[in-house]
């Protein structure tokens, strides 16, 4: 008889990370919840979508060669006067809708990931040093936090663009209107991240564990980082969820105003303000179309975020 092949460490780990998904009480609340599992289809899909733009798109917005005036302004397929080419019908610059929503999606998914990643590193960091440091740091942030929420997004937008512009006179808006926005949402978004990571920070550095790793002589910031962090992380992960879908709104709100990105780089903002001017002449089509997939998506994500609030929360178990 043939020995068995020995299973090697590697595919034991996997077998065992696979049983304890498997078995665990949040993938039973998933299975358990379809509109959390419809919610969780439509969120891959549309970041599919927007990931694998360039490849799912029949044209390029961002391409002039691509773009014809004279199809400007063309309605759906299925409506009298649509061209078959353009399935969702075109804009003012004779763009293809749908492939303008794709690629607005993607636009819009970086802005609102590179916004909450800055928000997310600028409050966990300010939250930790609060929380564990204690002390006359832990109330200048606290303080700073407290100020930072009367100041909504739109107003850090627009103080962040006119320094912005003050200091690159030379530079077009169009080449810093990217940055504008990302940094305007990471400034709006860090209290979230502070004020959560400084209560649990608060609660877990009196742990024995902390305690016994101030007394082997671990410095402060490796104590942080490699023990308590990690018992920290898991509220903000909730608080990202729900964060992007709300970076997004902020991105297409800014847009809208006329503060954010140009009608050359379509995001789904930059698509609902082209299609609000046109709104009344007849042209719905415009803003119709990315105005739901921002809606489908920001629910979509919403949801998610909702379900894994309550998985991830031990006394609703």
């Amino acid at each position: 008889m043939t020995p068995e092949p020995a299973t090697t460490p590697t595919a034991a780990a996997r077998a065992s990370a696979w049983a304890r998904l498997r078995d665990s009480d949040i993938l039973a609340s998933f299975l358990a919840s379809k509109v959390t599992m419809v919610s969780a289809f439509v969120t891959v899909v549309m970041l599919a979508g927007a990931a694998f733009a360039p490849w799912i798109a029949p044209t390029n917005p961002f391409d002039p060669a691509s773009v014809d005036l004279l199809n400007s302004l063309l309605p759906p397929r299925w409506v009298e006067g649509g061209d078959p080419q353009f399935l969702l019908g075109t804009d003012n610059q004779g763009r293809d809708l749908w492939s303008a929503i794709l690629y607005g999606m993607r636009v819009s998914l970086i802005v609102g990931v590179c916004g909450v990643a800055i928000a997310a590193t600028l409050g966990i960091s300010l939250g930790l040093l609060a929380g564990y440091l204690g002390g006359r740091l832990d109330a200048f942030i606290m303080r700073v936090a407290d100020i930072q929420l009367t100041f909504p997004a739109i107003l850090i937008a627009l103080v962040i663009d006119g320094v912005v512009r003050a200091l690159f006179k030379g530079v077009a808006r169009e080449h810093t209107a990217f940055g504008v926005l990302v940094v305007s949402i990471g400034l709006s978004f860090w209290v979230q991240y502070a004020r959560t990571i400084r209560g649990s920070t608060l609660v877990e550095k009196n742990k024995d564990y902390v305690q016994a790793a101030r007394l082997i002589g671990i410095p402060a910031p490796l104590i942080m980082l490699r023990h308590v962090l990690p018992n920290v992380i898991g509220p903000v992960l909730v608080i990202l969820t729900i964060n992007l879908a709300l970076a997004i709104i902020t991105e297409a709100t800014l847009s809208f105003l006329g503060v954010g990105l140009p009608p050359t780089q379509p995001s789904l903002g930059t698509l609902i303000r082209i299609g609000n001017d046109f709104l009344f002449s007849g042209e719905w089509w415009i803003v119709a179309f990315p105005g739901i997939t921002l809606a489908a998506f920001v629910l979509a994500v919403n949801m998610v975020g909702d379900w894994l609030r309550d998985a991830l929360n031990p006394k609703l178990r």
